[in-house]
């Protein structure tokens, strides 16, 4: 069983930045896939950006050349690094863990983009 947590959220004005982080209650080995998602009211969740155990990222359309994903392996965190924030930003942010078998979701932490 992992945990994972997020935090890192909050309120900030259009063109702003944000990091958000996420934390792995276990060293993650083997193939795995790490993922940050958003949900926003009255949509469905949608990937935001991912990172395999092999280093590939992949990133949704709307995010592109503005959020990266990385990772520091020895503190078990992902980042999200969040630049020219969009009010179509605004959404709850979710972290993901893939062990291809099994997958663990965070709670969310609160993103609002608005002046």
């Amino acid at each position: 069983q992992v945990q994972l947590v997020e935090s890192g959220g909050g309120l900030v004005q259009p063109g702003g930045s944000l990091r958000l982080s996420c934390a792995a209650s276990a060293t993650i080995v083997g193939i795995y896939t790490m993922g940050w998602y958003r949900q926003a009211p009255g949509k469905q969740r949608e990937s935001v950006a991912t990172l395999t155990s092999g280093g590939v990222t992949n990133y949704a359309d709307s995010v592109k050349g503005r959020f990266a994903i990385s990772r520091d392996n020895a503190k078990n965190l992902v980042y999200l690094q969040m630049n020219s924030l969009k009010p179509e930003d605004t959404a709850v942010y979710y972290c993901n863990l893939d062990l291809i078998r099994v997958g663990y979701w965070g709670q969310g932490t609160q993103v609002t983009v608005s002046s």
